[in-house]
């Protein structure tokens, strides 16, 4: 079965002057603000593409390897992902990095860092993001 997400943006104005408000279409969870001031300077009130992506690279990762960790017959308790989404203006997007947290009992750390690696090469949003260099920190608790 092939899914398909959707997300609108609505923008006026020009990107130094303008503003505007992206909405999470498929799961109806809200309307956020976007503008180039936070994007350029950072903000802790209005999102940004890289905020969005980050959000995604740490759902996606974590799910990844969850899966890894089931396979390997060690299931996690838990895993902690923060992405943290670098962006320059006028270079663009310039990296991910991966701090992840977990607990999995059972598991030798050296196996938990081959797949935490695994689980990075292979998580889609990885894939996606190729163009970037990814990097990970992972703990093991």
């Amino acid at each position: 079965m092939t899914v398909t997400s959707e997300a609108t943006t609505v923008w006026k104005g020009g990107l130094f002057d303008g503003s505007g408000e992206t909405t999470f279409v498929s799961s109806g969870l809200g309307t956020f603000p976007v503008n180039w001031k936070a994007r350029s300077e950072g903000s802790t009130s209005v999102t940004t593409p890289e905020e969005l992506i980050a959000a995604a690279h740490a759902s996606c990762f974590s799910m990844a390897f969850s899966l890894a960790l089931a396979e390997n017959g060690t299931p996690p308790e838990s895993i902690d992902t923060t992405a943290s989404v670098t962006f320059k203006p006028g270079t663009g997007i310039t990296g991910s990095h991966l701090n992840v947290n977990a607990v999995v009992p059972g598991l030798e750390p050296e196996d938990f860092e081959r797949l935490a690696q695994s689980a990075k090469a292979g998580c889609p949003v990885s894939q996606a993001l190729a163009g970037i260099e990814i990097t990970i920190e992972a703990t093991l608790a």
